[in-house]
């Protein structure tokens, strides 16, 4: 189930490299309100643009689902807690700013879905420990950093760039806790990402 959450990253962020993600749409997406409110070059927002937050909206409840399976599992120490908490947070922040733009383009928000179906989706029954809670999370967030930074070198408008720049430095920076967390070494190679 992993990776088909990574590939759905993928496609939204290649739908926004190929022009079907409005600049409002993709400034919602990196959490720049004031890009969001932007007309933006003529591009206005479509029910396409709806559909992709509706699909980026279905992750941010996953990931906030899948954060408390983890929380409540009783298998995470107080310190790596506090951090599946905080990125849980994020997605919360993502949540709300998704369901908001997907109200202002006058779409229908998709609802969460029941815990039995995230516990399904996500296998939860295959989870043993606190690594394996970690494992999942960590692939997530390298495969959205290296997902934004894939999408930089076809974005026209610098500012689009700038956006998915600090985004995936966001992911990086999740992946590289839940690495440390994991007790991971850091990559020996150089560009560790993309």
């Amino acid at each position: 189930m992993d990776n088909q959450i990574v590939t759905s990253r993928r496609n939204i962020l290649g739908a926004a490299s190929t022009g079907l993600l409005s600049v409002a749409a993709l400034g919602v997406l990196a959490g720049e309100p004031a890009m969001a409110a932007m007309k933006g070059k003529g591009k206005s927002a479509s029910k396409g643009d709806v559909d992709i937050l509706n699909v980026a909206l279905g992750l941010e409840h996953e990931a906030i689902e899948a954060y408390q399976i983890g929380a409540e599992s009783g298998l995470l120490d107080k310190g790596v807690l506090s951090v599946a908490v905080l990125f849980q947070g994020h997605h919360k922040g993502h949540r709300d700013a998704l369901i908001g733009a997907i109200k202002q383009l006058g779409g229908a928000p998709v609802a969460a879905k029941s815990r039995a179906d995230y516990v399904t989706g996500l296998n939860v029954a295959s989870i043993k420990g606190a690594t394996d809670i970690l494992r999942l999370a960590q692939k997530l967030e390298k495969g959205a950093a290296n997902a934004y930074i894939g999408v930089i070198p076809s974005l026209g408008d610098k500012g689009l760039a700038q956006v998915a720049a600090r985004l995936a430095a966001d992911e990086a920076s999740h992946w590289t806790a839940l690495s440390q967390a994991l007790g991971d070494s850091l990559p020996a190679a150089p560009l560790m990402f993309g």
